[in-house]
């Protein structure tokens, strides 16, 4: 029987689709063959968007039979110059992912073909305002690996089967309002790919609930905000919950964020195009954001997420130039060469819009290390900036078991104060990791808004006695832990004692006299 709710069918949407890329990556390692099943999903995307774009416009001109699909190519150039503008790219009717698969069992050249087409979809942006939004989008699939097959013929093979599998997904009509499925299902993808990919695959994706409740800390009280940014962008995931949070409208001036690896930034582009967000309405640049950062000259975001990589290193007092950029030289030292945490904590900071919230996510030694990282928490209290930390449970992250905290950052505060939460018990244990469930969001989030202190969960400090506390930030020196502990009666106990005492003397007079009786008769 087939599923009747929308969680079912997204249930059995989701199992289909992972069954199938692990079906038919074969031999080939699954962190390396996912750019090939995000990339076919991505082509499919892009298709059916175009071609459900000038459909519509041709069918609200009165031709209702026309279909862009059918179109000879030699005609198609009509649309060209409006499409690139609105959607960022064009694609020929015999280029489209649709045309592309009906003939693909029969194309002995099928590598080609779609190394031709995606050349041909990037070239369609040149000289456009969507160029560096559409540039190297493809990059990561290469059709022509070996790691797909040893000789073109099973290469080729592999691809056709790739086409169809992603063709036959249950993905519905574009003209339909199937947006979400095709993000949702690319969503649920990276997912499965970095919890399967260990610690080297799992650190460029932020699980879905920890990202919203990052969300919602930084838009606590407003309807919408000017634009949101992430200095370590990794998959999108992250900047994109605000679409669920705020909706995209409500994101006024559009998603920004950068990215060190490559494949990984294109992966955000690409996620960005399938949750519908127009290539006007994202800004993501690749490079090392705390040594060559985009977007200096930006309007400061109002909301700012991100979860930064845990002790990466970075050039720090290396680079003598660095302690007099405008974004370090505040806190007067440099975070260490072998852990640039605080570095990406800085450089939000100076990001910030005077009305906006940071949420960070922070690994714990942040919080009480002594050395260079204590002098910039001290600026931190110093100026009122640090607004709450939030302790997370353990085992969120995939890569890592490690707790991590969540660090609330606010340049316009009313109060010199901070809110410290312990979460740490928020959570209920799925599969093989913790989860932070919506009850577990909704209590963390209303502690948070109300910042009334709770016994064992939630405490507010005075910037004063955290500076008298060597400016350590960790949730564990302010918030008590509950004692689980049972509270004994010590009569009752001393009264327990004495009778186990009693009864062992019983217990050894009557072993003497077992013993006495078996030497009598040996004797």
């Amino acid at each position: 029987m087939a599923p009747t709710t929308k969680e079912a069918q997204r249930a059995e949407l989701h199992k289909t689709i992972w069954r199938i890329a692990n079906d038919l990556r074969g031999s080939v390692d699954g962190w390396d063959f996912k750019t090939y099943v995000l990339g076919m999903l991505f082509y499919r995307f892009i298709s059916e968007n175009l071609t459900a774009y000038i459909n519509k416009g041709e069918h609200e001109a009165g031709d209702a039979s026309f279909d862009y699909a059918q179109m000879p190519d030699s005609q198609a150039d009509f649309a060209r110059d409006e499409v690139v503008a609105e959607k960022g790219f064009f694609i020929l009717p015999s280029d489209l992912f649709a045309n592309v698969r009906k003939r693909a069992a029969r194309d002995e050249n099928l590598n080609e073909t779609l190394e031709r087409v995606f050349k041909n979809i990037e070239a369609s942006a040149l000289g456009s305002d969507s160029e560096e939004d559409i540039k190297g989008l493809f990059d990561d699939l290469d059709v022509n690996s070996n790691k797909l097959g040893s000789t073109v013929a099973k290469r080729n093979q592999k691809l056709a089967k790739l086409l169809d599998a992603i063709g036959d997904l249950p993905l519905g009509r574009w003209e339909d309002n199937s947006i979400d499925l095709f993000g949702d299902a690319y969503e649920y993808l990276m997912q499965m790919y970095a919890a399967n990919a260990g610690k080297s695959g799992g650190e460029y994706y932020t699980p879905q609930e920890v990202s919203e409740l990052l969300a919602r800390i930084t838009v606590v009280g407003k309807k919408q905000v000017n634009k949101v940014y992430d200095p370590a962008v990794g998959s999108g995931s992250l900047l994109l919950k605000f679409d669920k949070v705020l909706g995209k409208n409500n994101v006024r001036k559009g998603f920004y964020g950068q990215e060190i690896n490559l494949t990984t930034y294109n992966l955000a582009r690409i996620n960005m195009f399938l949750h519908d967000v127009n290539y006007a309405d994202f800004n993501l640049a690749h490079g090392d954001t705390l040594i060559e950062p985009e977007h200096w000259d930006d309007e400061p975001f109002e909301a700012i997420v991100s979860n930064p990589p845990y002790s990466t290193r970075w050039k720090g007092d290396d680079d003598a130039l660095l302690i007099n950029d405008e974004r370090f030289a505040p806190a007067g030292v440099l975070a260490p060469k072998s852990k640039a945490d605080l570095a990406f904590t800085m450089h939000m900071l100076s990001w910030l819009a005077v009305n906006g919230t940071a949420a960070i996510v922070q690994f714990p030694g942040v919080l009480y290390r002594g050395g260079a990282e204590k002098k910039i928490r001290q600026y931190l209290i110093d100026n009122n900036y640090v607004d709450a930390v939030i302790q997370l449970p353990t085992d969120l992250f995939f890569g890592t078991t490690i707790a991590t905290c969540i660090l609330v950052l606010k340049k316009s505060k009313k109060t010199s104060d901070v809110l410290f939460i312990d979460a740490s018990a928020e959570f209920k244990r799925l599969g093989n990791k913790n989860k932070l469930l919506e009850e577990h969001r909704t209590r963390i989030l209303d502690a948070f808004t109300t910042r009334e202190p709770q016994d064992h969960f939630a405490t507010i400090v005075g910037n004063e006695d955290i500076a008298a506390n060597d400016y350590n930030i960790a949730v564990s020196s302010y918030v008590e832990a509950e004692d689980t502990r049972e509270e004994v009666d010590i009569t009752e106990l001393n009264a327990e004692i004495a009778r186990i005492v009693a009864r062992q003397a019983e217990l050894r007079s009557a072993i003497d006299e077992i013993v006495a009786d078996l030497e009598g008769a040996r004797s």
